[in-house]
């Protein structure tokens, strides 16, 4: 039994990973996930999306990599750009959804918050406790402070 040989992926050059057909999409991928902004690898993502070697279900695993581990500031742009250029057209729509789950969230999210805060208004404005406050509007003291400075 020889020992399973290991590949530095972080040495080898992206013009050699680019030569890798089925497997160059997520080996580049794992080479740059945490540098500081995806978009800079979008070129040769759309080249390696473009070739056709890579299999509906890499691109899954792909966009959910770079969901899970990825960057960029330009999130609505990169996604769409590989969206367009993907040609199973599914696994690239589950990213929109995604999206469209997380600002859905943080709607929700929001709206419970600032529930709390004007039921916490309502309280203090009856003269309640900071601290009676804070547990019946199940918020931190912090966040009674802030309200408090509203009023």
């Amino acid at each position: 039994n020889s020992p399973f040989p290991l590949v530095d992926i972080t040495i080898t050059p992206d013009d050699e990973i680019m030569q890798h057909r089925r497997i160059a999409i997520l080996e580049l991928l794992q080479k740059h996930i945490r540098q500081r902004d995806l978009m800079l690898l979008l070129e040769q993502l759309v080249t390696l999306i473009d070739e056709g070697y890579t299999s509906g279900s890499q691109l899954v695993a792909m966009q959910n990599y770079m969901l899970q581990r990825g960057h960029t500031e330009q999130a609505d742009l990169f996604y769409g750009v590989l969206r367009d250029r993907e040609t199973g057209g599914e696994s690239m729509m589950t990213l929109a959804q995604w999206f469209e789950e997380k600002g859905i969230e943080k709607g929700i999210q929001q709206g419970r918050q600032e529930v709390s805060q004007e039921f916490a208004q309502r309280l203090l404005s009856k003269g309640m406790s900071r601290e009676d406050v804070a547990e019946m509007a199940n918020l931190p003291l912090a966040e009674i402070d802030k309200v408090i400075n509203l009023i």
